[in-house]
């Protein structure tokens, strides 16, 4: 009995397999800074959608990007595949039943001489008395030959095998095929958290940049009424031209960024929209800050005990020793039960004679063979080993990965605190500075420099905002922590709501 099995499939690329984790892992998400526009997600179509212009919350835009993402039903058809083989891999205990016919054109038909069998008959008639020898001579030759098979041969019979013993063979195969289960199980569960990230980087991206370009259209309405004031000035001759041209400029300038804000804005939203497959969605979750930071102790314990790249690697080093098993069991013989039933067969003596129906037992020895096991099993057992080192490996990356994203959400938590006292200064700056430019007490430079100041550690403020949401997700999705995110959102739909 042989058992074929497609050692391709086991995929013990675990280099690149933790090198791929790890840069989905740390890769820099889509928006790193408010000015930075979202690209348009390349598997999503950009024709047709399946929703209407909504309003979502992110829980409701996560539930809905599940059900729409193509690229979560790409993964989701490889566990469902993954699955199909592991149920057609037990069938390799099963007994095989076959129906097997055959016709076959003989040179001549199989018979037999009797006078081959019978010394006498070989006896030549001329060494005989002569009334004996002419009786011998008499008879016809064909009457010694009997007749076992016709020229041409037809058969059909039921065959059936049933392996008893392979060694372990089949065993270590079906490991491989769960093992593979569980590997596929596990890049779902990766693409199901990647998408998790950047719908959290496009979802709030839509509301950062929102809050961008209005933030830019209220400095363009502030210079606009600054440049009016400006020119009333100089009619009047308490400005120089100068001043005046001060305020045009950067009047001009700010419109400008007004501009490009909006775009970004339309960019964040279409990016969103192609991502949920809607013709328009309009975030519904605002912007939130925790009061208490989460522990890093616990975050890094979850990572190492629940990340799926490490269950993953799991199931690579499961995949490795079962291909070990598969590779020893080639040394060990083989023992099958067999049988065959004759279904239709010509009426020839031959027929006649063979029985209908045989059983038996049947042993397959390997002695001297060209598949070279012991370079195989050399080989499984390396593969085995670098499947350990891989997931030592991963481990180390993953808690430094945790390392940085809490060190990271600290420090966006710590320049919004720090910029709330700037942004009441650049207030009380803008406000002394209007009432000084107004009595002719300071010039048009310094009130729009005040503007300036003001708009800046506004837009610096919403950065860092975005930033501790980015570093946030990540060390929710790290540890596997996908639902405390979304409770949290609801939490600020409430608080928003009241």
């Amino acid at each position: 009995m042989e058992i074929s099995f497609n050692r391709q499939g086991l995929n013990l690329t675990l280099q690149q397999t933790k090198q791929a984790l790890i840069r989905c892992l740390i890769a820099p998400i889509s928006l790193c800074c408010v000015f930075i526009a979202p690209t348009v997600y390349a598997d999503t179509q950009t024709a047709q959608y399946s929703q209407p212009a909504s309003s979502l919350t992110f829980a409701q835009a996560w539930q809905q990007l599940q059900q729409v993402s193509d690229k979560f039903k790409a993964e989701t058809q490889q566990v469902n595949r993954a699955q199909a083989e592991q149920e057609a891999s037990h069938s390799l205990s099963y007994p095989a039943l076959d129906i097997a016919g055959s016709y076959t054109h003989l040179e001549k038909p199989i018979e037999l001489d009797l006078r081959d069998l019978n010394p006498l008959a070989a006896i030549d008639p001329s060494a005989l008395p002569p009334q004996l020898g002419q009786a011998l001579a008499a008879i016809p030759g064909s009457m010694f030959v009997t007749p076992f098979t016709e020229q041409d041969v037809f058969r059909a019979s039921l065959q059936a095998m049933w392996p008893i013993y392979t060694g372990g063979r089949i065993s270590a195969a079906q490991g491989i095929k769960a093992a593979q289960v569980a590997e596929k199980q596990q890049e779902l569960a990766l693409v199901q958290r990647d998408l998790f990230t950047l719908l959290v980087d496009r979802y709030y991206a839509v509301t950062v940049t929102r809050v961008l370009t209005e933030t830019q259209q209220q400095l363009v309405d502030s210079l606009t009424v600054h440049a009016s004031h400006a020119e009333k000035l100089e009619r009047e001759g308490q400005i120089a031209t100068v001043e005046r041209l001060n305020a045009q400029v950067a009047l001009e300038n700010a419109k400008v960024s007004q501009r490009s804000a909006s775009r970004q804005f339309e960019m964040a939203s279409l990016a969103l929209s192609r991502m949920l497959q809607a013709s328009h969605v309009e975030p519904l979750s605002p912007l939130f800050m925790l009061e208490h930071q989460p522990a890093l102790g616990p975050l890094s314990q979850l990572t190492m005990t629940q990340h799926p790249a490490l269950k993953l690697l799991e199931a690579k080093e499961l995949q490795a020793k079962g291909l070990v098993d598969l590779e020893k069991g080639g040394h060990y013989p083989t023992v099958f039960l067999y049988g065959n039933y004759t279904l239709y067969e010509d009426d020839s003596l031959f027929s006649q004679i063979e029985p209908n129906w045989m059983v038996g037992v049947g042993v397959k020895v390997p002695l001297l063979s060209r598949d070279g096991h012991s370079g195989k099993v050399k080989a499984a057992k390396s593969a085995l080993l670098q499947a350990r080192h891989t997931k030592a490996q991963t481990q180390q990356d993953l808690g430094l990965l945790v390392e940085q994203s809490y060190r990271q959400l600290l420090q966006a938590h710590e320049e919004v605190a720090a910029l709330n006292t700037s942004l009441a200064l650049a207030t009380e700056n803008l406000r002394l500075r209007e009432l000084a430019f107004n009595q002719g007490l300071s010039t048009s430079v310094d009130r729009v420099d005040a503007e300036l100041k003001l708009n800046a550690v506004k837009t610096q403020q919403l950065g860092a905002q975005y930033r501790y949401l980015q570093a946030y997700a990540k060390l929710m999705a790290i540890s596997g922590q996908l639902d405390e995110f979304i409770g949290r959102t609801q939490q600020e739909n409430l608080h928003a709501s009241e």
